[in-house]
């Protein structure tokens, strides 16, 4: 029901009661603690790169720096500002400090008063300050304890080591002591097998001092319960504080115009006022390539018969977003279904973009997702190494349609169980489940990254950890982990969610801790690391079907661009102590060639060598994508590890440090359109299959061409199919010999083509793996020219040119192709994203082909 007679224009336009809220992020100044003269700080910011800032240590990502840089988290550190309180905010009834961010250990002054301690980097830390903040100048004092010995005290006092893999306790000159778990913060900081070990402390995030009167509206959450096109069934929940008992309006406010408002009465305190109503006909948010993310803007007032007292804005999709896991002929489904319709995830996993986080702007956070969303993804997993991403973030992710599968912040490794211990993860949880929990783009949360898969309750060893412990130490370790993935994690995710799906690890095969999900588990999430770490050919991807992938992948170097920030042309070579260095996985050298002899020639020149492992991994990325759309709808989910890197590095990454795209997200973006063509050989047959995410059938053309590597047609084939709606289809199966035609299989190829309208998609097929093809040497034309202030280059060849690689030395810039084959007797138009005129592209443009 609709109510408009109580409030008026005039009273909303009042407000006598306003809050005050300021960011105290300017005139810090740190230094070792009680040593040292004081220097400038950034807040937000990091020891690190306020050290760095200030001229007293070298770049941590240059060469092997890192190294030299392990005692500054053996240090304890401390920083100050000053800040002016006026009259008006010392006015106020209430003041507080809010730090939303602090890591990690912490004692917190003001006016040399300690306001109290923290003890974990996920939570917001609130103070209330009345009676200690002064009308005029304050001093905020912060000392930092070090996190790695503080860390160590509490392993000690636990009594138990345990197991963490990440963590690179040698190179950071602590022996064995892996002391990252008894810690919360970000375990990537001790170190991955994609990143370095740089423990970090410093003010991560924003000091937002706030003052008000009688009334605060401490939270909103509009809660969903039935979401249709007809109509949306909503409850505005709000969290309201007052300091006295009195009557009050509450007002829903959407687009200038009142929704609603009802009367309420408060009681001295915290106050839960749950408001319904609906909204008629609502605008759906959808993800990407299903329809507009459309978003809603609610302002909740709290009135009086004074004007308004108290109010908070919120932003939020209208959608039904749930995990399906139903019965099936093959064992149980996992996937997604938005707004009805079972949507097939495309995406990719994420870590932190930097370990130093208060580097990472709203711009990079845009850059990330906008990568993400060109590549044609819908689904972004935040992994449980880093952290809980910004606000920012989630809202980009809100703009640009990209679902998230949140993970809680624990990864490979068990955690300890004493009380204190599991209420701080119990009130982490809950200040981030209400921080973005408003979010349409939240579709699951879940425990942790693989530590059911590395404990293997039930199996023998798992990942070797048990062996470490008795059987009673085992038992201990266990229970800790049920506490937190099955009663805490599951009970915050109900109390303070819409009833949004939780899922207590990845990966399982279903939600008992004895349910691992192991390669070829008919149900639940797969991790597939056959191909990498299992050695495994690339055509695995076909034999080792899963329901869902959420992790697999393929490492490469970062591009020569890339490399260059962080190494000497004396380094250049993979088995120098500088590449080692930004290489992190033990097997990643090693694994990278013996693939590459598998289906390449291996280069012997270091920058060819480079090209050549993103070509690899593209070729890998392609297969492991349409491996698993061909097997939709048994797989309704294809996540890449991994999107993104936190420094310059050799990684799994499609995406470098500074954001280029390598090989892998082009292979990406043509493999995830929403209609592909798959093409896969299936002994002496091609077998060409179509895969659909549209929501209804196609009908058309499916044409393949055969030709020489001079770009001869040797024959052209064409027949009309249906693709059907939404799923995964053979269209037709072609004998090998007969695409042969009595040709040589090393020097021809074939061009697979669908049509409805219009091209559709399109893939190149070879009979044999490239290091047995008789390629050819091309001669190109390339010419760069210019079209409405658009920048581009037309490109052409003799012969064919496989995975063409276009750039600019000393140049980052954005190819709207690359990476391409290039066929003879077509010419290609490439977008180029440069303020480079055309004289300049055409002289200094240069490329890399397979050879």
């Amino acid at each position: 029901m609709l109510f408009f007679g109580c409030i008026t224009w005039g009273m909303i336009g009042c407000s006598t009661e306003k809050e005050i809220r300021t960011e105290l992020n300017s005139g810090w100044q740190f230094r070792q603690r009680d040593s040292g003269t004081w220097l400038p700080a950034t807040v937000p910011g990091t020891v690190h790169t306020d050290l760095l800032a200030n001229g007293k240590i070298e770049d941590p990502f240059y060469r092997m720096n890192e190294l030299q840089l392990q005692w500054i988290d053996k240090k304890d550190w401390e920083y100050r500002t000053e800040f002016t309180v006026s009259e008006e905010i010392g006015k106020k009834v209430n003041q507080r400090i809010t730090f939303t961010g602090l890591d990690t250990y912490a004692d917190v002054y003001l006016n040399g008063e300690k306001l109290g301690n923290t003890d974990n980097m996920f939570r917001t830390w609130r103070f209330d300050v009345e009676g200690k903040l002064k009308v005029g100048r304050n001093e905020l004092h912060i000392v930092f304890a070090s996190p790695t010995l503080k860390g160590r005290e509490e392993m000690e006092r636990y009594g138990l080591r345990l197991p963490a893999d990440n963590d690179q306790s040698v190179r950071g000159e602590m022996g064995n002591d892996r002391v990252s778990v008894y810690t919360r913060k970000a375990p990537y900081h001790y170190g991955w097998d994609w990143g370095p070990r740089l423990v970090t402390s410093g003010i991560w995030r924003p000091v937002i001092l706030e003052a008000w009167n009688d009334v605060k509206v401490e939270d909103v959450f509009i809660r969903q319960p039935s979401v249709t096109k007809e109509k949306a069934q909503l409850v505005a929940e709000v969290c309201v504080n007052s300091d006295k008992q009195q009557s009050v309006t509450i007002v829903i406010m959407n687009e200038g115009k009142i929704l609603l408002q009802e009367q309420k009465d408060l009681r001295r305190g915290e106050n839960k006022i749950t408001i319904p109503y609906v909204i008629q006909n609502p605008r759906l948010w959808w993800s990407n390539g299903l329809g507009e993310q459309n978003l809603y803007d609610f302002t909740i007032l709290v009135t009086s018969e004074e004007g308004v007292v108290a109010e908070k804005k919120v932003t939020t999709g209208l959608r039904s977003l749930r995990l399906v896991r139903e019965k099936d002929q093959w064992g149980e489904s996992f996937g997604f279904e938005l707004n009805g319709v079972p949507v097939f995830a495309k995406g990719a996993n994420a870590i932190p973009n930097d370990v130093f986080l208060p580097r990472v702007t709203p711009d990079l956070y845009e850059k990330m997702v906008a990568d993400a969303a060109n590549a044609n993804m819908n689904m972004i997993r935040i992994w449980g190494g880093g952290i809980y991403e910004d606000d920012a973030f989630f809202e980009f992710c809100d703009k640009y349609g990209i679902m998230v599968w949140q993970d809680f912040m624990f990864a490979c490794a068990m955690y300890p169980g004493n009380q204190e211990f599991l209420d701080n993860v119990r009130q982490e949880a809950i200040d981030n489940v209400i921080r973005i929990r408003n979010h349409p783009s939240i579709a699951l949360w879940c425990g942790n990254n693989e530590n059911a898969l590395a404990w293997r309750h039930g199996a023998p060893g798992g990942w070797g950890w048990k062996n470490a412990f008795t059987k009673e130490e085992q038992d201990t370790v266990f229970k800790a982990y049920y506490t937190v993935f099955h009663e805490i994690l599951p009970e915050v995710v109900k109390d303070y969610t819409d009833g949004d799906d939780y899922w207590p690890s990845s990966p399982m095969a279903g939600p008992e801790p004895d349910q691992h999900g192991l390669d070829g588990t008919t149900s639940g999430d797969q991790h597939y690391w056959g191909v990498w770490h299992g050695f495994r050919p690339l055509e695995s991807f076909d034999e080792v079907t899963t329901r869902f992938c959420s992790e697999y992948g393929f490492q490469s170097f970062p591009e020569m661009s890339t490399i260059e920030t962080y190494a000497l042309p004396e380094d250049y070579d993979i088995e120098s102590e500088v590449m080692k260095s930004h290489q992190r996985s033990y097997i990643g050298n090693g694994r990278i060639l013996d693939y590459m002899k598998m289906y390449y020639r291996v280069p012997e020149e270091f920058e060819q060598f480079i090209y050549m492992t993103h070509v690899l991994q593209g070729l890998s990325t392609k297969m492991g994508i349409e491996a698993h759309r061909r097997n939709m709808p048994y797989c309704m989910g294809s996540l890449i590890w991994q999107i993104n890197d936190c420094w310059p590095v050799a990684s799994w990454s499609t995406t470098d440090y500074y954001h280029k795209w390598k090989a892998a997200h082009y292979m990406i973006r043509d493999c995830f359109k929403e209609v592909i063509v798959a093409p896969k050989w299936e002994g002496d047959s091609l077998a060409i299959y179509a895969v659909s995410d549209r929501l209804e059938a196609i009908h058309g053309t499916l044409s393949i061409e055969v030709l020489d590597f001079h770009g001869n047609l040797i024959f052209l084939t064409e027949r009309g199919v249906n693709v059907p709606a939404n799923t995964s289809t053979v269209l037709w199966k072609l004998n090998r010999e007969s695409l042969l035609a009595g040709g040589s299989e090393n020097g021809m190829m074939l061009v697979v083509r669908l049509q409805g309208g219009q091209v559709l998609d399109e893939k190149n097929v070879y009979f044999v793996y490239h290091k047995d093809l008789d390629l050819l040497t091309p001669h190109f034309s390339i010419q760069a020219g210019e079209e409405n202030g658009e920048k581009f280059i037309r490109v052409s060849s003799d012969k064919l040119a496989c995975n063409v690689m276009f750039y600019i030395p000393g140049e980052s810039i954005f190819f709207s192709d690359n990476y391409m084959d290039v066929i003879p007797g077509r010419s290609y138009k490439i977008k180029i994203d440069t303020d480079l005129p055309p004289s300049q592209i055409q002289e200094r443009i240069k490329i890399r082909y397979v050879h």
